[in-house]
């Protein structure tokens, strides 16, 4: 399969001469015909092309033009739209690939440099629109932040919606501000030299809007999911479906120069193929950045714990960019929470996180009471730079009943503490809105669909999802407008003395971490993990050329005592949460200490960082 660039099949495109060629594949159509709703002209047939496509050229249309596909009488819109003015039951319009960037030069930066910051653009700011995000970079720079993680923007039914419920692949969600929003948004953030990761969907199309079907086989009936039919990504007729969506993850990188894609829920994606649609993703991500002189990536979500996700393809793996390790956030969640309910119930706390410390995924190959069946592989092999980490995101969040943050059901030492957990980790890190400064707003479950089936049907859907947990109550209702506007951000939080210090220190430590050898070298080799499980502390030394730190993490909830054997030296303190700089209760731990073996007093809900003294 060509996937270059130049090769594209899907979509209206102008060509060099002015005119416009549409395209597309239209498989189990008989008659096609175009309709241009603003040309004043009738419909137009389209010509078969071979191989299912079809493609008709116009003079005299511009960009802006809204138009439809007749299929059986029936007017519909472009199966590869890249915008959608009227939402995803109205008309598509024309968009051209031109644009005035700004970003000459860029060439992105490399991925153990991310530092990512994940947003949902619809209540991210009162507008919700792209170019609202647009006067918060600077101060997301000014925290440490490298790269911006959209949820996905794939025009979805409505004004309200996470995003996974896109029904449109291409096109850029309309009330956000369509394609162009978008590219402004990355123009900005790549002049402020912050990367743009974009969270793109594989697994399935929302139920509402997704006319794909209508035109050719894109979906199977031979597996199911929790969305209904699976994508036809391994059956007859496959070989298109995949292109279909490997021109998108271009699209994405080469006209909206976005700088890495996050793969939703690979692990949703049925596809026995020899040579996998991920690998093909994986293939032409790839070769897009060498094309245009770029650093692109391709970033997995998966819950398989299986290491051939980010193993090289000439190793027998997919040869995807890095992945997302959930056991490091559970592991995390069950030292700060307690909590045991759903897939908490496989977790242990100290040692499990110990271990996602060291190897990455905690769950190897044992057995798993929550699944009740034996998951996972090794991930030992797999490098720190592979993988991302946090405390909390959005499915952490808002898949809880009642979408509560951390900042809400944590004390004040445990967010720091949890921050320190995720920033001085070897790993890819993550944080999650407002999540930097204590935000309290939840983040709820909400969409915004027209069927009252649908909007009933979703509603019952999202009770049975919480049948795992102990969670009491009804969870609000996702169709509510107030539901969406509840989980707006509150980024006037930031002036408030407790909240601005939290942001504080989370800077302190993205500085630690940039700063301090030890820390920016992403090794799970060069670093020593040792639990006290009594004492529930956690202690990890990471040295790099010369350079050696030590960070205690104290989960305890009360003062506890403990004797760490530390290299010979003398020890000199750069950070301890419970000084009052930090709002921190005080008693703080002696600004040095020895090596060898001595006992040490560490404060409840605690973390203190020491750096060997260099020798003369």
């Amino acid at each position: 399969m060509d996937l270059s660039l130049a090769n594209w099949k899907h979509g209206a495109r102008r060509l060099e001469s002015g005119a416009w060629c549409f395209r597309l594949w239209a498989h189990n159509v008989k008659q096609l015909q175009l309709r241009l709703l603003d040309a004043g002209e009738g419909a137009q047939p389209l010509q078969s092309i071979g191989g299912g496509y079809y493609e008709v050229i116009v003079e005299r249309v511009e960009a802006g033009t809204r138009y439809f596909y007749q299929v059986e009488g029936r007017d519909l819109p472009d199966p590869a739209s890249r915008f959608q003015p009227e939402g995803v039951h109205g008309p598509s319009a024309l968009v051209d690939a031109d644009f005035q960037w700004q970003d000459e030069g860029w060439e992105g930066i490399p991925l153990e440099q991310y530092l990512l910051y994940e947003l949902h653009v619809g209540t991210f700011t009162p507008e919700g629109t792209f170019d609202a995000v647009i006067p918060h970079l600077e101060s997301l720079k000014e925290l440490g932040v490298t790269a911006i993680e959209l949820m996905p923007v794939a025009q979805f039914p409505g004004g309200r919606n996470w995003g996974y419920d896109g029904a449109q692949p291409f096109a850029a969600q309309n009330s956000y501000g369509g394609p162009d929003g978008l590219r402004r948004l990355v123009n900005a953030c790549h002049g402020h030299g912050l990367a743009v990761v974009l969270d793109v969907v594989y697994n399935h199309l929302g139920p509402e809007g997704n006319y794909l079907s209508n035109f050719a086989p894109y979906f199977t009936e031979r597996y199911k999911t929790p969305w209904g039919a699976a994508l036809n990504f391994d059956g007859e007729e496959s070989d298109e479906v995949r292109r279909y969506f490997v021109e998108n993850a271009l699209y994405w990188i080469a006209e909206c120069h976005t700088d890495a894609l996050r793969l939703d829920a690979i692990h949703a994606i049925h596809d026995e193929s020899a040579v996998p649609f991920l690998q093909d993703v994986a293939d032409a991500v790839r070769a897009a950045g060498e094309q245009l002189g770029r650093r692109t990536y391709a970033i997995a979500e998966s819950n398989l714990n299986d290491p051939r996700v980010v193993r090289p393809q000439s190793t027998g793996g997919i040869g995807l960019s890095a992945q997302w390790s959930d056991d490091f956030h559970h592991s995390l969640a069950v030292l700060l929470t307690g909590e045991r309910d759903g897939y908490y119930q496989d977790f242990e706390g100290l040692p499990h996180l110990a271990k996602a410390y060291a190897e990455g995924f905690v769950y190897s190959g044992q057995h798993s009471a929550f699944r009740r069946r034996r998951h996972g592989n090794s991930s030992g092999e797999i490098p720190a730079s592979r993988l991302v980490v946090c405390s909390q995101n959005h499915d952490q969040v808002g898949n809880r009943m009642l979408g509560e943050r951390p900042s809400t059901r944590l004390s004040y030492e445990q967010l720091k503490l949890a921050a320190a957990a995720v920033l001085l980790s070897p790993f890819l890190p993550l944080l999650f809105m407002g999540e930097e400064y204590g935000e309290t707003a939840p983040f709820l479950y909400f969409v915004s669909h027209s069927d009252p089936g649908l909007i009933q049907g979703v509603r019952e859907g999202r009770k049975r999802e919480f049948a795992s947990f102990a969670w009491q109550g009804t969870p609000p209702d996702p169709q509510d407008e107030r539901t969406f506007l509840r989980s707006k951000l509150d980024h006037g939080l930031r002036e408030q003395p407790a909240n601005a210090n939290l942001r504080a220190i989370y800077r302190e430590l993205i500085r630690l971490r940039n700063e301090l050898p030890a820390f920016a070298l992403l090794s799970k080799e060069q670093m020593e993990v040792t639990a006290y499980a009594e004492q529930r502390l956690l202690c990890l030394r990471r040295w790099n050329s010369g350079d050696e730190a030590i960070v205690f993490l104290c989960f305890s909830a009360s003062a506890v005592t403990a004797t760490p054997r530390l290299p010979e030296g003398r020890w000199r303190k750069i950070l301890d949460s419970s000084e009052q700089r930090w709002l921190g209760p005080g008693e703080p731990l002696p600004e040095w200490i020895s090596g060898g073996a001595a006992p040490i007093r560490f404060n409840p809900h605690s973390v203190t960082v020491y750096q060997r003294e260099a020798e003369e």
